[in-house]
């Protein structure tokens, strides 16, 4: 793709450490690094609950991996908040659940046991994260270009898995149905992974996303649609403003879904009486990665 950059926004990797941001700045980054380390780490939360429960073997090793990944990638993400003073325990395990801004879509349950619904939401999510990552290696805040070719390492293995399987479902009328089913479902809230936090102007305008969220979703578009088609599905049709569902997920608000996640991956924190978690993964900073 090329990046749509403003001559007015600082070069890549130009804005120096975390201590060399003024609060404009820092304001800007730490809204970025919230929505891709939610994201990450939600889905993985999701993706979970597949494990032993897929159609083969192949399909819960397959999104057991990817889940690991997610969580990993979480991991990276949440590590240069913690420059800002934060902590994985107040970020995560002690957080509210409205301080979280994923996108709905990685919070909604799985429709039950419809394995086409965790392959559309794969498909649907993969190529959006390859995008918005690839708008990120350019990034005026070296940090994040310094983990994003890792992430980045990782995604094809996931878009392939979602590709797979999605053209393995397609292949009789009865996974076509049950693949529209979950497109129907799900594509509304696919379109809140490009919603703007109220940073959107600030971060592209200094560099650390180089291209705009609606400049991405045109692009996720134009990939996803000829593809879905082509296999016999047909995509919503309507505005944007009809087709998104009143729970945006960047701005705080969420779907009647989230809180009981929310609370069913850190009860045993609570349960337990603990001040502080187990780390998520090894420090990034400590680790070869």
């Amino acid at each position: 793709m090329s990046p749509d950059r403003s001559t007015d926004a600082p070069e890549p990797g130009s804005l120096g450490g975390p201590d060399d941001l003024d609060d404009e700045t820092r304001t800007a980054v730490e809204a970025e690094l919230r929505c891709l380390a939610d994201d990450d780490f939600v889905v993985a939360e999701r993706y979970t609950e597949w494990q032993v429960r897929g159609p083969t073997l192949e399909a819960d090793i397959g999104i057991g991996n990817i889940a690991q990944d997610e969580l990993g990638h979480a991991r990276l993400w949440y590590d240069l908040l913690e420059d800002f003073g934060h902590d994985e325990t107040d970020l995560v395990w002690e957080a509210d659940p409205g301080d979280f801004r994923h996108a709905t879509l990685v919070e909604l349950p799985f429709e039950t046991g419809d394995w086409a619904d965790c392959v559309v939401r794969s498909y649907l999510y993969d190529h959006y994260e390859e995008l918005r990552l690839e708008a990120l290696r350019e990034s005026s805040y070296p940090r994040i270009v310094d983990r994003v070719g890792k992430v980045l390492g990782e995604e094809p293995y996931h878009r392939e898995h979602a590709e797979n399987w999605l053209e393995r479902l397609a292949e009789d009328a009865g996974g076509r149905r049950r693949l529209q089913e979950a497109l129907d479902r799900l594509y509304p809230h696919a379109l809140t992974l490009f919603e703007p936090t109220d940073q959107e102007d600030a971060i592209v305008a200094l560099g650390i996303r180089r291209e705009p969220l609606d400049v991405l979703r045109e692009e996720w578009r134009a990939i996803v649609v000829p593809v879905l088609a082509g296999l016999g599905l047909e995509v919503p049709e309507g505005d944007d403003a009809d087709l998104l569902p009143d729970a945006r997920g960047r701005d705080g608000t969420h779907t009647d879904a989230w809180e009981p996640l929310f609370h069913e991956f850190t009860h045993t924190y609570h349960d337990l009486g603990r001040e502080e978690a187990v780390s998520l993964m090894p420090d990034p900073d400590e680790a070869d990665v």
